[in-house]
């Protein structure tokens, strides 16, 4: 259970100012559920405050013991599941995987072009990221980043579960084809550590729609068209390659709260 900072609380004992929707609704349903939480609170609470709060308190005892007892229904495993998974991935994971053997096919199929692989693996993990935390495609969207867990923290999770399906896709596409495997992952991660970290201001669907064409424009059509390999994709490549994912996702965690914006364009 992730428990709201001092800060935090702090904040929203003062009327929740510097807080977004989805945080003051994520802190509401914590304190629905945590009684420290609710005590750390009621210290921060002014006098007038917790006498209003004392009555409140008793007028709800009296309706509550003059009603029927409430019935208690556990959390449905869907909503469980959504925080890392969302149904809607499965169509994107299918086609990327399906794309990707592709690629090994027309690899042995025409030789002398260059390893389709490598060109097609810094975008493999795009599709499924950019649905990952998409507004426009996940229906339960707004329900699910209203949860605790909601955020970066859900962000991550989704992510890790697109890269669970891709990541040995491309290592067994890399060993089929003979590529190196350095080179066939680390620009996977690269491209995912930029799509969340670009995407926590411009949205992670656009942050992969950009990164996606301009991978396409700059290196992978290029480099079919002249068939051969761009050099960012050469072996002496792979230090570079290992620094940046290293550097980019040391800005994801700095960018944390605006994957808590129910208008952050996603």
């Amino acid at each position: 259970m992730t428990h709201p900072t001092t800060t935090i609380l702090a904040r929203y004992a003062d009327g929740g100012h510097g807080l977004d929707d989805a945080a003051l609704w994520s802190i509401e349903v914590h304190l629905d559920v945590c009684a420290d939480c609710r005590a750390r609170l009621a210290a921060r609470t002014t006098p007038a405050t917790a006498e209003l709060l004392d009555r409140v308190a008793a007028s709800l005892d009296r309706a509550i013991d003059a009603g029927p007892a409430p019935a208690r229904h556990p959390a449905p495993a869907a909503a469980v599941h959504r925080r890392w998974l969302a149904w809607t991935l499965l169509p994107w994971l299918a086609v990327t995987v399906a794309v990707l053997g592709c690629g090994v096919l027309l690899d042995s199929v025409e030789p002398s072009l260059p390893s389709l692989v490598l060109l097609l693996a810094p975008v493999a993990p795009l599709p499924g990221v950019a649905v990952a935390w998409s507004q426009r495609i996940d229906p339960a969207w707004e329900l699910i980043a209203t949860t605790p867990a909601a955020g970066l923290a859900m962000v991550l999770r989704r992510t890790l579960a697109v890269l669970v399906v891709v990541l040995p896709a491309l290592l067994v596409a890399g060993v089929s084809t003979g590529t190196s495997l350095a080179l066939t992952l680390l620009p996977c991660l690269a491209f995912t550590a930029a799509t969340l970290a670009l995407g926590a201001f411009v949205g992670v669907w656009r942050a992969a729609i950009g990164l996606a064409l301009a991978w396409s424009a700059a290196v992978l059509l290029p480099s079919v068209v002249t068939r051969s390999l761009s050099p960012v994709l050469q072996s002496g490549s792979t230090a570079v390659w290992a620094v940046a994912t290293a550097a980019l996702a040391a800005i994801i965690a700095p960018a944390a709260t605006r994957f808590r914006r129910l208008t952050s364009g996603n």
